[in-house]
Order: structure tokens, then C-alpha cells, then sequence
């Protein structure tokens, strides 16, 4: 966008420079033509808004200033600032007000439409406060040149605009950040056909609905300038425009949806600037070095693949040069190092690799270099140390090596290294460099002394992160705050975490930083008090693990992320902090607060997407009310005394995906209607007072936790059977596969646009231990529904869960035989299904489990041999203690090799016919929230309460039907991304 400026700033100087000696002359204007400038001046509010201030001056490079100040009544208006006259005449013929500061409503009727000589009209980067675009513009018929871009117009763009048939510029283009301006079909084919003059057309970010890209190709042969970038345009882009012999600058970049032909430039091409970003390619231009005049190339976020082609170093003139965010791989060519001319390079965010070409006299005119993000190595290049204009340096995330050398450049503003492997001390130049803004140079293996005196000579620093290294603020036995900072008065972000900083926050840092701060992390230090947090513009405050006591202190109301777990805070929570109504990620937990929580929360909560107050001392009920647009994602009230039943409101939460009320002490059913959060993936309910069956009455068709990967209610009191149509409706546990693009761990990512990540975090048995699962792994799936009372046989649905981690339905009065389809688990680490009253043989199919690593089969009523081999050969006793009928390894008793099994689950093997009537009972059994059906017809009846010759009569005939037919396992195989 930079660069798109500065081209339209080369075009006003080519239009306005002309006439600039004209209002020196000495005819003085008409007083019709002044009032009416003075009446359009008067009509306006002089103010230096932040849009101006970021699009003028921060990105243009433009000097904003309040032009029409020079503007008094009784004196020539030719001599204005910013006003062009005729010096035969003395008519306003161009009028330049960009950059003015002009802030308010444009009216229609407005005075300026009284200049009827005006030819060149620039209000560019202005703020008109959204208003619609007057339809006046249209008479100015005599105009040349219109700049109306980055105003802050809203709405349509007027037809009336098509008439200006003798423009040979026109610039509507807007940020669609702040506002958003749209282009009728109609209007603009009325626009291509009546500027026959036009030959430079700007018309970015300018919504173009259902428009055929084929209109463009209606425009004259000779034009030179198109921009239509973030258009929204759709369909495929006509090719004849790319072949205009006049045509030197192409801007297509941030249309997703359009498309090109396979691009061929002729050698003739003058093409100077072309930007094709975010379009998909796959590969390189094969034509591209056709292009000898081209000096800027924008291919990022465009898919390339493959390697660099090392025909870019024939571009000898280029100057920018951004193929970011595709997926190059392989090594940088020599050949880049042909472009000398070369100011911006940037080719983040891919796969590459190797060291970068060096040459000491490469890249003299380098200002920008980012190549973070890819897997270079090797050490740095000398010619980043011999370029004397560079600014800016980002090669973070990488695995370079060696030592940094000093810099010749003092013009340094940015310098990012963080994450690789450089070694030795930090060079003297960079304290040296007075214009340094960013010093990141974070986890690496850097060493040596740094006196805080060093950064004294760094007036403008404002982010500064040397942590994870030997001479790092962080982690480096930092006992006080550094004095340094008593002059960074522009210290926008600080991170002095991991030290021994003791006592409270000094007054002298918080009057320093009060205005500039926006993020701080003292987390894990000594602190001990907090009196008041005055910053006003924090966004991201981090006091978590020190010693902090007294009552929650209050941020400011703009801050986004506020981390104060691991202290001593007590009292109750005042309602003050629902005055912070940008809060989006909250964490309190591990403290000793007291108290209800702030009815007010449930409001916040259309805000808050974070929130953890885990391990507190909080009563009374669950927050009541959760408000509409509810955006939690992540609830952990874990380890408190809340009583009472969970608010049906909390549906209002469709983003959910933890909510951990773990120890508690909650007195209720089951919440059935929780399965309709179309989100939610953990739930915890662990060690409460909860009661009752987990059958559902609701609809069969009706959504049942399908996104759910751990499932914990143990330590309760439920009772019934288990849940079938709960588990038969796990679907993201009977198919998880991780897709390359989804995170690691669960979390809420990029919070206020940061790119920072908070991880979900819970506490669950794993593999008979209590375990605090700092992160969640994303592919881990848990049931535990342990120390109930459920009873009843375990579901043979259960083997659909193929990706299920860990197991526990331990301690419950489960009766009947270990299912063999929980063979089909083949991702299974742990099973426990210890204190029950199962019966008959361990299935053999449980061989098949080749990740479990613990199994807890004890105190039950198994009977017969224990499975050989693999992962069975590495289980102890303990693994079946409490079994009188097991017999073999690793037990004492051996197994009698003779011995057959007896029959298993008549339901699992399609049951059994019998010709002789007892009376016996055929039992369907339901369960849960759906219709599993089982077939029950007992074993242990055989044994107990009928004849044995009926028994053995039983036992060969099923014994004929294993031989003929092995026993299978329900398997599920296939791939689901959450």
C-alpha cells in the first residue's frame, strides 16, 4: 500500500507542479471564487484525527497539516496554501487540500461545486466523517485530475462521476478498514466508456458487487495506471490488459476470487509496478523476467510452490520484492543477488532453506529485509552489516547461527532475531542506533554483560524482548526494576518476567509508561503489592506467579488479556471490573478470592472469551444469567464451592469449548441440554454431588455433544447404564484426524490481533494419576466416568470410538463382559475398568490395542487366561489383583493351555437360538439418549440357576460357531478435522 502511495503521490507532484508558480502572479482572484472557498473552509472542523494522522503522515509520508489556516478573507486567494489559479485570469483552476485535516459531514450543497474553472481537484486523506459522496462532483466538467481517496465517504459511489468525460486521473480508492464505498454495475461501465482520456485509474478497495472483470477490457489502449486491489472481485480478469504498451502499473492484489490466464509478457512490456497478491498461481511467472523495467512485484499470499526461479535476477531494476506467505521451498538463488537496486525484500513465511547468498557489496540499497519464518541457516550475511540505509531487519524464526557483527547502518529502527541459534555478545552498533524502535532478539543462545546504562542511548525504543538467553532482562536475576526505564517514555512494550523483582511496582515506572504502555508481563517474579494499575492504554497485562496480596486491582478499561493466577489475592471481586468492557481474556485463578461472582459477569460475557477462576474459594450459584452474543469459549470454575444447578442460559455461549465445573459442590442431574453447544469439546464435572440416571427422553435426531473429545463426570452419583446414545453420538471421537492447518493445543488464538495464544487448560486422571493439563493436546480424546454407580453391561457401541486416548469406568457396579469390540481402539493408552463385577474371559482382541501402556482389570470377577504377547507381556499384577479366576502370566497360577474360553456375550455374537423353552426372557435394554439395542441373555444364569448339561450343551455350540467364525471387533476407521 506503501508503495501504491508514493505512485500517486509521483502524480499529484506531475500534476501540480506545473502551476505552482501561479500564485505568485499578480492578478488577484474574484471575490466570488474567494468566498466560496472561504464558505467550504468554514463549513469544515480543523482537527488531526488518528485516520489522517496513520494514513498521511505514518503511511504516505506525507506532512499533514492544516492548510486553509492561510486562508483570511480581504486577501488574494491565489496566494492561498494549496490553491492554483490561471495567471491569465486569475480563476481557481486546481485546488490541493490533501492532508488538510478537513473533519466533517460534506454537504451537498456545498460552496466548492461555485469553482467552475477548477481542473485538478486533491482532497485526498481527509475525514468526512462517512458521509455520502455528493453527486456534484459531476460539474466539473473541465477536470483533469480528482482525488478523492482515503475521505472517508461512504455509500455509492454518485453515476454522476462517469461524466467527467476529460479526467485523465481519477482516484476513489478507500480503507475498507474505516469505511466502505461500493461501485454499481451500471455506473462503472458508464465510467469505462465515457473517460476515453483516462490513463490512470484508482479505484482500490472499492466494493465492486457481481461486476465481469471482462468490463475492463472496454478501456483505452492507452492507459498506464489500473488499480483495483481488494475489489472483491470475482470471475476471470481480462488478458489484454496486461499486454497495453503503455501500461506500467498493474495492481490486482486482494481479489481472492480472481483469476488469470497463464501470463505471457512480451519483451516490450513497460510494466513498472504489479501486484498480484493473494491470487493463486502455484508457480512463478515463467514470462516474469521479460519484464526489464519492472521495480515493484508483489506475489505474496498467492500459493506459489516450488522453488525461486532464478530468472528474478534478471529484474535488474526492481526495488521491492515480496513473495511472502507461499510455500517456496529449497534455497534462495545466487541470482538475487544480481539485483542491486533491490530496497524491500521480503520472502517470509515459506519453506526455505540453506544459508543466504553472500556477496560483502550485495544489496547496497537495502532498506528492508524479512525473510522470519522459514528454515534458513548458516550465519548471517555480511552485506546485512554493509548496507548503510537499512532500516529494518526481520529474520526471526529461523536457525541461524554465529555471532552479530556490528552494523554499519544508523538508520536501524527494527531489528527482529528471535528464535535461532546466534551466539556471542550483542554488538555495540545497536545501542548506537538512536532511531532503534524494536529489539527483539529472543531465544537464542546470545551471552555476555549488558549494562542498563546501554539503552539509555535509545530514546525511542518501544519494544524490547531479550528473553530466553544468557544476557537476557528475562530470566536474568533482574532484583529491581531497570533504571533505563525512567527515560522511555515511548516504552510501549515491556516483558521483565522470570526475575526476583520484589515489593510493589515503583510510582516513577507507572508515571513513565502510564500513556505508552499497551503490553506488560511481570509474571513470575517476587511482587507483593499492587496498588493501582494506571496505565491507560494497556491492552495486555500479565502479573501471574508472584506473591501479589491484598483486593483485585482494576485495569483500565482497554485492555484486552489480564493474567493475575497464582497469587494471594483475597476478598471479594468488585463489580468495577464489568466496567472493563474490552475484556477478552481473564485469568484469576489460584488465589484466595471470596465470595459470589459479580452478577454483572454474565454481561461481560459478550465480550469475554476466556474466562478462569479455578481454585478460589467462590459460593452460591453458578453465574444466573448468560447474556445473548455470549462469546466465552473456554469456562473453568473448577475447585471453588459453587452449589446449585447450571443456568440453561449458558446456551447463550455457542462458542463453548471447555467448561470445567469440577470439584464443586453442585447438587443436580445431568445437564442433558448441554449437548446442543455446537462447540463444545471438554466437559468436566468431575467430584461434584451429582445425581440421577444419564437417560435423555429428547429427540433421537436432536445434536448430542458431536463435537466432544473428553468426557469427564466421575467421582458423582449416577447411576442407571451408561450413556450409549451419548457415546454412539461422540462423532469427533470416532473420527479425529488433525488437519495441517488447526493449532497444537486448544486455545484462544490471536487475541486483539496480537498473535498471541492462551492455552486451555484442565485437570484429569491420566493413567491413574491426577495430572494438570497446562495444554490440550488436540487430538486427545478422554472419557472418564469412574467412582459412580452405573450398572448394567458396558455398550458394545463404545469400539466406535477409534480414536479414544484414555478409558476409565472404573469403580462402578458394571456387570456382564468386557466388550470385544474395545479391541477396535487401537489408540487407546489406558483402560481402566478396575473395581466392577465383570465377568467371563479378557478378550483376546485387546492384543490389539497396541498404544495401551496401562491397563487396570482388577477387582472384578474375571475368570479363565490372561492374553499373551505384545503390550499384554508388559502389565503387572496389579493389573489384575482381585480376579480368583484368572490364571498365567503375570500371575503366579499357570494357565491350563487346554483350557477353551467360555462363551462370551451371547449379544455380540448374534445371539443364540434355542429349541428348548425355559421361560427365559429376551431383555432390550436403552440407553442413554438413543436406541442401542442389546440382547442380554446371561451366562452367569447358565452357571447359577440351570442344569449343567444344559450349560456344557450351551458351551459346544458356541465353541463350534468360534471356530467357524473369529470373533471381530466393531472397527472404525476414516478422518474428521475439528
Amino acid at each position: 500500500m506503501a508503495s501504491l502511495i508514493t505512485s500517486y503521490h509521483f502524480l499529484y507532484l506531475f500534476f501540480f507542479f506545473p502551476h505552482l508558480s501561479a500564485s505568485s502572479v499578480t492578478h488577484l482572484c474574484s471575490h466570488h471564487e474567494a468566498t466560496a472557498l472561504i464558505h467550504f473552509k468554514n463549513s469544515f472542523s480543523i482537527i488531526k484525527t488518528e485516520f489522517t494522522s496513520l494514513l498521511c503522515d505514518d503511511i504516505a509520508g506525507l506532512k499533514s497539516y492544516p492548510k486553509t489556516n492561510s486562508w483570511k478573507e480581504g486577501t488574494d486567494c491565489c496566494s492561498w496554501d494549496g490553491v492554483t489559479c490561471d495567471h491569465l485570469n486569475a480563476h481557481v483552476i486546481a485546488l490541493d487540500l490533501s492532508c488538510s485535516w478537513l473533519y466533517g459531514n460534506f454537504p451537498s450543497n456545498s460552496t466548492l461545486f461555485l469553482l467552475p474553472y477548477i481542473q485538478k481537484l486533491n482532497l485526498a486523506y481527509n475525514d468526512f466523517n462517512y458521509s455520502k459522496m455528493p453527486f456534484e462532483f459531476g460539474q466539473f466538467t473541465r477536470l483533469v485530475y480528482l482525488n478523492i481517496s482515503e475521505t472517508l465517504f461512504a455509500g455509492k459511489v454518485p453515476s454522476q462521476i462517469s461524466h467527467l468525460s476529460k479526467l485523465v486521473s481519477l482516484d476513489l480508492s478507500h480503507n475498507v478498514f474505516f469505511d466502505q464505498l461500493t461501485l454499481d454495475k451500471n455506473i462503472l461501465e458508464g465510467l469505462v466508456h465515457n473517460l476515453t482520456e483516462v490513463r490512470h485509474l484508482f479505484l482500490d478497495r472499492i466494493i465492486m458487487p457481481s461486476i465481469n472483470p471482462n468490463v475492463f477490457m472496454n478501456l483505452s489502449s492507452s492507459i498506464k495506471s489500473l488499480s483495483l486491489g481488494g475489489c472483491d472481485l470475482q470471475g476471470k480478469f481480462p488478458s489484454n490488459i496486461l499486454h497495453s504498451p503503455n501500461l506500467n502499473l498493474l495492481n490486482l492484489g486482494y481479489n481472492r476470487n480472481l483469476s488469470l490466464d497463464l501470463l505471457k509478457f512480451n519483451q516490450s512490456s513497460n510494466l513498472e509496478h504489479l501486484d498480484l497478491s493473494w491470487m493463486s498461481f502455484t508457480k512463478l511467472i515463467d514470462s516474469i523476467d521479460n519484464l526489464h523495467a519492472l521495480k515493484y512485484l508483489d506475489l505474496s499470499h498467492s500459493n506459489l510452490r516450488g522453488s525461486i526461479s532464478r530468472s528474478l535476477g534478471n529484474l535488474l531494476q526492481l526495488t521491492y520484492l515480496d513473495l511472502s506467505w507461499n510455500q517456496l521451498s529449497g534455497q534462495v538463488p545466487l541470482s538475487i543477488l544480481n539485483l542491486t537496486q533491490l530496497q524491500h525484500l521480503r520472502i517470509a513465511e515459506n519453506s526455505l532453506e540453506g544459508s543466504i547468498p553472500d556477496e560483502v557489496a550485495a544489496f547496497p540499497n537495502l532498506i528492508s529485509l524479512d525473510l522470519s519464518n522459514n528454515l534458513l541457516n548458516g550465519k548471517l550475511p555480511s552485506w546485512l552489516y554493509t548496507a548503510s540505509s537499512l532500516m529494518e531487519i526481520y529474520l526471526s524464526q529461523n536457525q541461524f547461527s554465529g555471532h552479530i557483527k556490528e552494523f554499519q547502518s544508523k538508520s536501524l529502527e527494527m531489528i527482529v532475531l528471535g528464535n535461532n541459534k546466534l551466539q556471542g555478545p550483542l554488538p555495540s552498533s545497536i545501542f548506537q542506533s538512536l532511531n532503534l524502535t524494536w529489539l527483539l532478539l529472543y531465544s537464542n543462545n546470545l551471552s555476555g554483560v549488558i549494562e542498563f546504562s546501554m539503552f539509555s542511548n535509545l530514546p525511542n525504543l518501544e519494544y524490547l524482548d531479550l528473553s530466553q538467553n544468557s544476557l537476557s532482562l528475562s530470566s536474568n536475576n533482574v532484583s529491581q526494576f531497570p533504571p533505563f526505564l525512567k527515560g522511555s517514555k515511548k516504552l510501549k512494550a515491556l516483558d521483565l518476567s522470570n526475575n526476583r523483582i520484589e515489593g510493589k511496582i515503583p510510582q516513577w515506572l507507572q508515571k513513565v509508561t502510564c500513556d505508552s504502555l499497551s503490553y506488560l508481563n511481570l509474571s513470575h517474579n517476587s511482587l507483593t503489592e499492587v496498588e493501582q494499575l494506571p496505565w491507560k492504554n494497556i491492552n495486555i497485562l500479565d502479573l501471574s506467579s508472584n506473591l501479589i496480596h491484598g483486593n483485585l486491582p482494576i485495569p483500565s478499561s482497554t485492555i484486552n488479556v489480564f493474567l493475575i493466577s497464582n497469587n494471594s489475592l483475597g476478598g471479594e471481586i468488585s463489580s468495577l471490573i464489568c466496567n472493563v468492557s474490552a475484556l477478552q481474556v481473564l485469568d484469576l485463578s489460584h488465589n484466595k478470592l471470596i465470595g459470589t461472582i459479580p452478577q454483572c459477569f454474565g454481561n461481560l460475557s459478550n465480550t469475554l472469551e476466556f474466562l478462569n477462576l479455578k481454585k478460589n474459594k467462590f459460593y452460591g450459584m453458578i453465574l444466573p444469567t448468560f447474556a445473548k452474543g455470549c462469546q466465552l469459549s473456554y469456562l473453568n470454575l473448577n475447585g471453588n464451592q459453587f452449589e446449585g444447578p447450571l443456568s440453561p442460559s449458558i446456551l447463550n455461549c455457542r462458542s463453548l469449548e471447555v467448561l470445567d465445573l469440577g470439584n464443586n459442590k453442585i447438587n443436580d442431574t445431568f445437564p442433558h441440554w448441554l449437548g446442543s453447544l455446537p462447540r463444545l469439546q471438554v466437559l468436566v464435572l468431575k467430584s461434584n454431588q451429582m445425581h440421577g440416571s444419564l437417560h435423555d427422553h429428547s429427540s433421537k435426531s436432536s445434536p448430542c455433544f458431536s463435537k466432544i473429545q473428553i468426557f469427564d463426570l466421575s467421582s458423582n452419583y449416577f447411576s442407571g447404564p451408561l450413556p450409549g446414545r451419548y457415546i454412539n453420538s461422540f462423532k469427533a471421537i470416532i473420527n479425529l484426524t488433525k488437519d495441517a492447518s488447526t493449532m497444537t493445543y486448544m486455545g484462544v488464538q490471536d487475541v486483539n490481533g496480537s498473535g498471541g495464544f492462551y492455552s486451555y487448560s484442565i485437570g484429569i486422571v491420566m493413567k491413574g494419576q491426577d495430572i494438570a493439563l497446562n495444554k490440550i493436546f488436540v487430538m486427545w480424546a478422554i472419557i472418564d466416568l469412574s467412582n459412580n454407580k452405573f450398572d448394567g453391561e458396558i455398550p458394545k457401541v463404545i469400539g466406535k470410538l477409534g480414536s479414544l486416548k484414555g478409558l476409565n469406568l472404573s469403580h462402578n457396579n458394571l456387570n456382564g463382559y468386557i466388550p470385544t469390540s474395545i479391541g477396535s481402539l487401537t489408540n487407546l493408552e489406558w483402560l481402566d475398568l478396575s473395581s466392577n463385577k465383570l465377568v467371563g474371559w479378557i478378550p483376546r482382541e485387546l492384543l490389539n490395542l497396541a498404544a495401551l501402556s496401562m491397563l487396570n482389570l482388577s477387582m472384578n470377577e474375571l475368570v479363565g487366561c490372561i492374553p499373551q504377547g505384545k503390550q499384554f507381556n508388559t502389565f503387572g499384577n496389579t493389573s489384575y489383583e482381585g480376579n480368583k479366576g484368572l490364571h498365567g502370566f503375570p500371575l503366579s497360577s499357570d494357565c491350563n493351555n487346554n483350557e477353551q474360553p467360555p462363551p462370551s456375550n451371547l449379544s455380540e455374537e448374534g445371539g443364540l437360538k434355542s429349541n428348548i423353552d425355559f421361560g427365559w426372557k429376551v431383555v432390550l435394554l436403552g440407553y442413554g439418549c438413543g436406541v442401542v439395542l442389546g440382547l442380554g441373555v446371561g451366562y452367569v444364569v447358565f452357571q447359577t440357576g440351570k442344569p449343567k448339561w444344559i450349560v456344557s450343551l450351551v458351551e459346544d455350540h458356541i465353541e463350534k460357531r468360534r471356530r467357524r467364525k473369529p470373533m471381530t471387533g466393531n472397527r472404525s476407521n476414516g478422518g474428521r478435522r475439528i
